[in-house]
């Protein structure tokens, strides 16, 4: 618990509040949000894309939702372009965005989620905004994102619990922010 209180307590509140401010921008000018993730990320994706969508008023997707066409792509085409493909068959486009949500942000050398790699460069190749919610320092999506929020290492052994966990605190504090909620949650 000492952990978890340190790192809330070391969350970067203004970069938080600048992915505020770029989710309300994608919303105004009618842009979707991509929101990518794999393992427990995924799952993450799954559930922030609700939130989005209905407490925001944010049109969302998630390609890991679509087991069928992610498993297809990944048996025909391989694991690193999964994304990449979904983004281009979804036509990303300058006012769409897509929310990086990985404990390492991808990194290429270490053959460490290339598909997210993958998907940063095509979402830049497309002028999609690059958003993020990653761990450790943040890797590729770091490097190569507009707004990304790392989330503090506590300990070197619970990155990964830490920066899943951090994951839904900071979707949550985005769509409940005065700026971007649209609709209350009914509890």
């Amino acid at each position: 618990m000492r952990e978890v209180r340190d790192i809330a307590q070391a969350l970067p509140a203004g970069e938080i509040e600048a992915l505020c401010d770029e989710l309300v921008a994608l919303r105004e000018r009618g842009g979707r949000l991509f929101i990518l993730g794999v393992g427990g990320s995924a799952a993450n994706a799954s559930h922030a894309v609700n939130d989005f969508r209905k407490l925001c008023g944010i049109e969302a997707y998630a390609p890991t939702d679509n087991v069928s066409e992610l498993s297809a792509r990944t048996n025909d085409e391989g694991w690193p372009s999964v994304f990449v493909e979904w983004l281009r068959i979804s036509r990303i486009g300058s006012r769409d965005a897509i929310l990086v949500l990985s404990v390492g942000g991808g990194n290429l050398e270490r053959n460490v989620s290339p598909n997210i790699v993958s998907a940063v460069k095509a979402a830049k190749a497309n002028e999609a905004r690059v958003l993020g919610i990653v761990g450790r320092d943040g890797g590729y999506a770091k490097q190569a994102g507009d707004v990304v929020v790392v989330i503090p290492t506590a300990a070197e052994q619970r990155v990964t619990p830490h920066a899943e966990a951090f994951q839904a605190v900071v979707w949550h504090c985005l769509v409940s922010h005065p700026k971007l909620q649209r609709s209350a949650t009914k509890w």
